[in-house]
């Protein structure tokens, strides 16, 4: 009797030629993986001021699996694998996000994508690798039922520094692996280690950037930003919180940002309003609230109300118990709430509506060449009128030169953050603005 792959695979080069175009993502063979194109494309994207990522699929069962497909079905499979894979990231991910994917160094695939330099793009990159390792798995289950593969994920953001880009590659990528594999005495202890490290010592520097009123021109108040310990591979907020998320240490990282802000405050004497990032899993954690509360009784001239909670990857807040009763409670205490990322999703204006947020703050993507699209200033005049609904100030991020500084002024937009302002710099400091 046939095994039920087999039909599936009888027009196997209809499959390739199907899912896999010679204009669509590339695959390049282990020998390959240092060699151009990837590492022009990765120099490239560095200069555009992305970040890059390394993402590892691995299959924890790979060798056992000849033993439950018979010889033939797991070279099928293992065909099959890149192309499902790549139909998958193809649909899930811009066309200029991707780079490579590419079966170098572990069993199965690994994926180098493009990244927004974004403080806290961790959970983004979480969600979109663990969502297409859904839908891989399911279409790789209708193809071959028999194939039970199991997969591990880890990822790293590649070192922009003290490497080469050929020897940085490979280093992200050992290190993705031992994420994903938490083997002993592999790269996941040294970056637990160092994390840990991090953490004890609570070895990180904060810088700030203002919020300005675009009415007045004038310092409003200021987002804190992390950095981590001066000249490590974990200076970089994307890796720090990567490594501290995959760790298991991301509560109490947040929890020192949080620390290490008040004393700033205390020390400046800064009276301005301040914004701190807050992943949902810390906001939604069971001891939030308590902590807060004693960190706080360590700076008595330091009101809550001078504080707003900055919501991050508000799209992972669904299903957390305690998320919406810690923001109730918070603003019993006096802090004040903002929706960041607005505009990136339909998951952003679904928050709104749950959160009824104090402060808005409008997505990048949105803010981009506003001047020159009349479509995004439409969308923005949209989200103006859902703010005045929800009773909401609007911030609007990124904004980088005149052109769209001037389409927020017409269009009454509160408040506006952006390097055609002033970079990140420490708190409170004397800043000449643009």
């Amino acid at each position: 009797m046939d095994r039920p792959y087999k039909k599936k695979f009888t027009n196997l080069k209809e499959w390739i030629k199907i899912f896999s175009p010679a204009d669509k993502l590339q695959f390049y063979p282990p020998q390959f993986i240092i060699r151009d194109p990837i590492t022009s494309a990765v120099r490239k994207a560095f200069e555009e001021g992305f970040e890059v990522a390394v993402i590892v699929f691995n299959i924890k069962n790979l060798r056992e699996l000849p033993e439950q497909l018979g010889e033939q079905g797991y070279i099928h499979f293992i065909q099959l694998l890149k192309i499902v894979f790549k139909e998958v990231i193809s649909e899930e991910l811009g066309k200029d996000e991707i780079i490579s994917l590419h079966d170098y160094s572990s069993d199965g695939l690994t994926l180098l994508m493009k990244v927004n330099h974004d403080n806290h793009s961790v959970t983004e990159i979480d969600k979109k690798m663990k969502k297409i390792l859904r839908l891989a798995e399911k279409k790789l289950y209708d193809l071959i039922p028999l194939a039970r593969p199991l997969f591990e994920t880890g990822y790293m953001f590649i070192e922009k520094r003290h490497y080469t880009i050929q020897e940085a590659i490979l280093k992200a990528n050992q290190h993705a692996l031992s994420m994903a594999e938490k083997k002993v005495q592999s790269k996941y202890n040294e970056m637990l280690f160092l994390v840990s490290k991090i953490v004890s010592q609570k070895d990180i520097y904060l810088l700030s950037q203002p919020i300005i009123d675009i009415a007045t021109g004038k310092v409003k108040a200021w987002e804190m930003l992390t950095r981590g310990p001066k000249g490590s591979i974990l200076e970089s907020p994307l890796h720090l919180f990567s490594v501290a998320r995959q760790t298991g240490m991301l509560y109490e990282l947040e929890l020192i940002v949080f620390e290490k802000t008040l004393e700033q405050i205390h020390k400046t004497g800064c009276k301005q309003d301040i914004f701190i990032n807050f992943t949902p899993i810390t906001l939604g954690h069971e001891r939030f609230i308590r902590d807060l509360r004693k960190m706080l009784a360590k700076h008595k001239n330091i009101s809550p109300r001078q504080i707003t909670l900055e919501i991050t990857e508000r799209d992972s807040i669904e299903g957390m118990e305690n998320f919406l009763y810690n923001i109730k409670v918070l603003r019993i205490m006096g802090f004040r709430v903002a929706i960041d990322d607005t505009g990136a999703g339909y998951a952003s204006l679904h928050s709104i509506s749950e959160i009824m947020p104090d402060i808005i703050k409008i997505d990048r993507s949105v803010i981009q060449d506003i001047d020159k699209n009349s479509v995004k200033e439409s969308m923005l005049k949209g989200m103006l009128i859902i703010a005045r609904e929800a009773g909401s100030l609007v911030v609007a991020e990124g904004i980088e030169n005149k052109e769209e500084a001037s389409v927020l002024s017409r269009n009454k937009v509160d408040l506006a953050q952006g390097y055609y302002y002033a970079r990140p710099d420490y708190l409170c400091r004397g800043l000449k603005l643009s």
